[in-house]
Protein backbone atom coordinates (compact mmCIF):
# COMPACT_ATOMS: atom_id res chain seq x y z
CA UNK A 1 0.00 0.00 0.00
CA UNK A 2 2.88 2.40 0.88
CA UNK A 3 4.43 1.46 -2.25
CA UNK A 4 1.50 2.35 -4.10
CA UNK A 5 1.05 5.92 -2.74
CA UNK A 6 5.02 6.27 -3.33
CA UNK A 7 4.77 5.23 -7.22
CA UNK A 8 1.54 7.82 -7.93
CA UNK A 9 3.23 10.70 -5.65
CA UNK A 10 6.00 10.24 -8.39
CA UNK A 11 4.01 9.97 -11.46
CA UNK A 12 2.34 13.54 -10.14
CA UNK A 13 5.47 15.40 -9.86
CA UNK A 14 6.92 14.24 -13.30
CA UNK A 15 3.82 15.98 -14.97
CA UNK A 16 3.50 18.77 -13.16
CA UNK A 17 5.65 21.41 -15.46
CA UNK A 18 8.40 23.12 -13.97
CA UNK A 19 8.03 26.78 -13.03
CA UNK A 20 8.45 28.86 -16.84
CA UNK A 21 9.29 32.90 -14.53
CA UNK A 22 7.03 35.19 -14.27
CA UNK A 23 3.67 35.28 -15.13
CA UNK A 24 2.43 39.17 -16.00
CA UNK A 25 -1.04 38.65 -15.32
CA UNK A 26 0.02 38.17 -11.17
CA UNK A 27 0.09 41.06 -8.80
CA UNK A 28 3.57 43.26 -8.52
CA UNK A 29 3.41 41.83 -4.85
CA UNK A 30 3.13 38.05 -5.81
CA UNK A 31 5.62 38.76 -8.84
CA UNK A 32 8.26 40.57 -6.91
CA UNK A 33 7.95 37.21 -4.39
CA UNK A 34 9.03 35.04 -7.41
CA UNK A 35 11.94 37.10 -8.41
CA UNK A 36 15.64 36.98 -7.02
CA UNK A 37 16.93 39.59 -4.78
CA UNK A 38 18.12 42.68 -6.86
CA UNK A 39 16.21 41.59 -9.64
CA UNK A 40 13.65 43.57 -11.43
CA UNK A 41 10.76 42.21 -13.84
CA UNK A 42 10.80 42.69 -17.27
CA UNK A 43 7.34 44.59 -18.16
CA UNK A 44 6.45 44.42 -21.92
CA UNK A 45 6.18 47.68 -23.25
CA UNK A 46 2.64 48.33 -24.56
CA UNK A 47 2.12 51.10 -27.54
CA UNK A 48 -1.17 53.08 -26.54
CA UNK A 49 -2.26 55.06 -29.90
CA UNK A 50 -2.57 58.55 -29.56
CA UNK A 51 -6.37 60.01 -29.20
CA UNK A 52 -5.73 63.24 -28.42
CA UNK A 53 -5.82 65.66 -31.71
CA UNK A 54 -3.03 68.08 -32.04
CA UNK A 55 -4.21 71.65 -32.11
CA UNK A 56 -2.33 74.17 -33.73
CA UNK A 57 -1.72 77.73 -31.99
CA UNK A 58 -2.71 80.79 -33.54
CA UNK A 59 -0.02 82.70 -35.09
CA UNK A 60 0.37 86.04 -33.25
CA UNK A 61 -0.44 89.13 -34.94
CA UNK A 62 2.01 92.48 -34.74
CA UNK A 63 1.34 95.48 -35.64
CA UNK A 64 3.85 98.82 -35.67
CA UNK A 65 3.53 101.53 -33.58
CA UNK A 66 2.56 103.44 -37.12
CA UNK A 67 -0.27 101.25 -37.11
CA UNK A 68 -1.82 102.43 -34.08
CA UNK A 69 -0.71 105.90 -34.73
CA UNK A 70 -2.23 105.71 -38.34
CA UNK A 71 -5.29 104.34 -36.53
CA UNK A 72 -5.99 107.15 -34.27
CA UNK A 73 -5.58 110.20 -36.99
CA UNK A 74 -8.35 107.71 -38.72
CA UNK A 75 -10.40 107.79 -35.52
CA UNK A 76 -10.44 111.30 -35.03
CA UNK A 77 -11.20 112.40 -39.00
CA UNK A 78 -14.38 110.17 -38.49
CA UNK A 79 -15.81 111.92 -35.75
CA UNK A 80 -15.42 115.13 -37.28
CA UNK A 81 -17.19 114.05 -40.30
CA UNK A 82 -20.71 113.92 -39.56
CA UNK A 83 -20.08 118.39 -38.23
CA UNK A 84 -18.80 118.77 -41.30
CA UNK A 85 -21.80 117.02 -43.15
CA UNK A 86 -24.40 118.76 -40.93
CA UNK A 87 -22.61 122.07 -42.14
CA UNK A 88 -22.46 121.60 -45.66
CA UNK A 89 -25.82 120.40 -46.12
CA UNK A 90 -27.12 123.38 -44.25
CA UNK A 91 -25.35 125.88 -46.26
CA UNK A 92 -26.13 123.74 -50.01
CA UNK A 93 -29.76 124.20 -49.07
CA UNK A 94 -29.36 128.05 -48.11
CA UNK A 95 -27.64 128.31 -51.82
CA UNK A 96 -30.38 126.45 -53.39
CA UNK A 97 -33.61 128.32 -51.39
CA UNK A 98 -32.45 131.94 -51.03
CA UNK A 99 -32.73 133.71 -54.27
CA UNK A 100 -30.26 136.56 -53.17
CA UNK A 101 -27.95 134.75 -50.93
CA UNK A 102 -25.22 136.86 -49.22
CA UNK A 103 -21.46 137.14 -50.76
CA UNK A 104 -19.99 134.54 -47.47
CA UNK A 105 -22.67 131.79 -48.51
CA UNK A 106 -21.25 130.21 -51.11
CA UNK A 107 -17.36 130.91 -50.49
CA UNK A 108 -18.84 128.96 -46.99
CA UNK A 109 -20.03 126.00 -49.23
CA UNK A 110 -17.15 125.44 -51.01
CA UNK A 111 -14.79 125.95 -48.14
CA UNK A 112 -16.47 122.79 -46.23
CA UNK A 113 -16.83 121.10 -48.95
CA UNK A 114 -12.87 121.49 -49.86
CA UNK A 115 -12.68 120.40 -45.98
CA UNK A 116 -14.79 116.82 -46.40
CA UNK A 117 -12.27 116.36 -49.18
CA UNK A 118 -8.89 116.85 -47.30
CA UNK A 119 -10.84 115.14 -44.44
CA UNK A 120 -11.37 111.76 -46.55
CA UNK A 121 -7.83 112.01 -48.87
CA UNK A 122 -6.36 111.39 -45.23
CA UNK A 123 -8.65 108.39 -44.00
CA UNK A 124 -8.42 106.61 -47.20
CA UNK A 125 -4.86 107.01 -46.64
CA UNK A 126 -4.33 105.66 -43.25
CA UNK A 127 -7.56 103.34 -43.82
CA UNK A 128 -5.92 101.65 -46.81
CA UNK A 129 -2.54 101.82 -45.52
CA UNK A 130 -3.76 100.09 -41.92
CA UNK A 131 -6.09 97.57 -44.03
CA UNK A 132 -2.83 96.25 -45.88
CA UNK A 133 -1.21 95.95 -42.88
CA UNK A 134 -3.88 94.13 -40.80
CA UNK A 135 -4.25 91.79 -44.18
CA UNK A 136 -3.16 88.67 -42.01
CA UNK A 137 -5.33 89.16 -38.85
CA UNK A 138 -8.51 87.15 -39.08
CA UNK A 139 -10.83 88.99 -36.77
CA UNK A 140 -12.58 91.51 -38.21
CA UNK A 141 -11.27 91.11 -41.78
CA UNK A 142 -15.11 91.42 -43.37
CA UNK A 143 -15.78 94.17 -41.39
CA UNK A 144 -13.00 96.65 -42.25
CA UNK A 145 -13.46 95.05 -45.89
CA UNK A 146 -16.86 96.73 -46.08
CA UNK A 147 -16.44 99.12 -43.79
CA UNK A 148 -13.20 99.87 -46.62
CA UNK A 149 -15.77 99.65 -49.57
CA UNK A 150 -18.04 101.63 -48.45
CA UNK A 151 -15.63 104.62 -47.82
CA UNK A 152 -14.37 104.10 -51.59
CA UNK A 153 -17.78 104.29 -52.64
CA UNK A 154 -18.32 107.56 -50.85
CA UNK A 155 -14.79 109.06 -52.12
CA UNK A 156 -16.28 108.70 -55.78
CA UNK A 157 -19.43 110.04 -55.01
CA UNK A 158 -17.71 113.06 -53.10
CA UNK A 159 -16.02 113.74 -56.47
CA UNK A 160 -18.77 113.22 -58.34
CA UNK A 161 -21.14 115.35 -56.25
CA UNK A 162 -18.12 118.00 -56.99
CA UNK A 163 -18.18 117.60 -60.46
CA UNK A 164 -21.74 118.29 -60.87
CA UNK A 165 -21.65 121.54 -59.09
CA UNK A 166 -24.81 124.10 -60.15
CA UNK A 167 -22.86 127.22 -61.34
CA UNK A 168 -25.50 130.04 -62.74
CA UNK A 169 -23.29 131.43 -64.68
CA UNK A 170 -22.94 128.40 -66.69
CA UNK A 171 -24.81 128.47 -69.43
CA UNK A 172 -28.40 125.93 -69.07
CA UNK A 173 -30.80 126.17 -71.39
CA UNK A 174 -33.25 126.90 -68.69
CA UNK A 175 -34.47 126.96 -65.38
CA UNK A 176 -35.49 123.36 -65.49
CA UNK A 177 -31.55 122.31 -66.85
CA UNK A 178 -30.26 124.08 -64.04
CA UNK A 179 -32.87 122.81 -61.30
CA UNK A 180 -32.22 119.21 -62.51
CA UNK A 181 -28.00 119.76 -62.00
CA UNK A 182 -29.38 121.68 -58.71
CA UNK A 183 -31.24 117.87 -57.88
CA UNK A 184 -28.68 115.66 -59.07
CA UNK A 185 -25.55 117.73 -56.98
CA UNK A 186 -27.50 117.29 -54.20
CA UNK A 187 -28.66 113.74 -54.31
CA UNK A 188 -25.07 112.56 -55.10
CA UNK A 189 -24.09 114.63 -52.14
CA UNK A 190 -26.41 113.30 -49.29
CA UNK A 191 -25.46 109.78 -50.66
CA UNK A 192 -22.30 109.87 -50.13
CA UNK A 193 -22.95 111.91 -46.71
CA UNK A 194 -25.53 108.93 -45.79
CA UNK A 195 -23.11 105.58 -47.08
CA UNK A 196 -19.98 107.16 -45.30
CA UNK A 197 -22.36 107.86 -41.72
CA UNK A 198 -22.98 104.02 -42.14
CA UNK A 199 -19.51 102.81 -42.88
CA UNK A 200 -18.11 105.27 -40.22
CA UNK A 201 -20.99 104.04 -37.69
CA UNK A 202 -19.39 100.54 -38.41
CA UNK A 203 -16.32 100.73 -37.09
CA UNK A 204 -17.56 103.35 -34.27
CA UNK A 205 -19.75 100.92 -32.72
CA UNK A 206 -17.64 97.16 -33.41
CA UNK A 207 -14.82 99.83 -32.92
Amino acid sequence: MIAASLIILAQLRVSVPPDTGLRYDAPVAVTRAWLAPGESPAIPSVAFPLDTPVVQRPRAIEYSDSYYTRLTIHRIGSYTMIPLFVAEYSLGQNLINDAAPPSWLKPAHVGVASGIGILFSVNTVTGLWNLWEARQDPDGRTRRTVHSIMMLVSDAGFLAAAALTPERERGFTDFTDYQHRVNLHRGVAIGSFALSTVGGAMMWFWK
